[in-house]
């Protein structure tokens, strides 16, 4: 039995790695929708038949996009939940890097929270997990400070959902390179996110 030559394999997950490049900056321009496998093709600079020996469909180039974009963000969220060590400093850590995270991240952002609806319903369940995933890890840090008597907050998954939204949404208007920087938009948001549930 053969087996593929190391280089090959790099070159074969260097090409995936350009194809979901190009797929990001398509879909971030033109919408899933829009696009056409061509268009991808021609930023990662293939023919539009090369795309199908590394992704079976466009949708399958949507959904690993959508798939690393919830896992890294996932990631971002526990990493700084557990730097905190109260529940309002994993309030506001958690508040801030997810916010820091989709402000530099924000063509992958703008797909993956708005281009959920294309996703085959296998692959949207997979996705709705991870940001399921994301949520619970908010509201536990809620649980603890109305646990602390710190925290006013009545309905928990309604607060959490509010909380997250105020990163979640900056990518419908943010502009890298802007005047507003991500880290000016952490602590905006994190010091938001303390105002929306401290008890006062």
């Amino acid at each position: 039995m053969t087996t593929e030559a190391p280089s090959a394999r790099a070159r074969s997950a260097a090409t995936r790695e350009r194809l979901i490049d190009a797929a990001v900056e398509a879909f971030a321009q033109k919408g899933f929708a829009a696009t056409t496998t061509r268009d991808i093709a021609s930023r990662a600079g293939m023919s539009p038949a090369a795309v199908y020996v590394h992704h079976a469909t466009k949708e399958d180039l949507l959904f690993e996009v959508s798939r690393r974009g919830h896992l890294d963000a996932l990631r971002i969220i526990r990493d700084a939940d557990a730097e905190g060590t109260t529940p309002l400093e994993r309030v506001r850590s958690m508040v801030a890097a997810f916010s820091r995270w989709h402000a530099v991240n924000s063509r992958v952002g703008r797909i993956v929270q708005y281009e959920f609806d294309a996703l085959t319903p296998e692959h949207r369940q997979e996705i709705a997990g991870y940001r399921r995933d994301i949520e619970r890890q908010m509201q536990r840090a809620l649980e603890a400070g109305v646990a602390d008597g710190d925290f006013d907050v009545v309905d928990i998954k309604g607060t959490a959902l509010a909380v997250l939204s105020l990163s979640i949404d900056l990518v419908r208007w943010y502009t890298p390179g802007g005047s507003i920087t991500p880290d000016d938009l952490a602590t905006l948001h994190s010091d938001l996110a303390a105002r929306m549930v401290v008890r006062h």
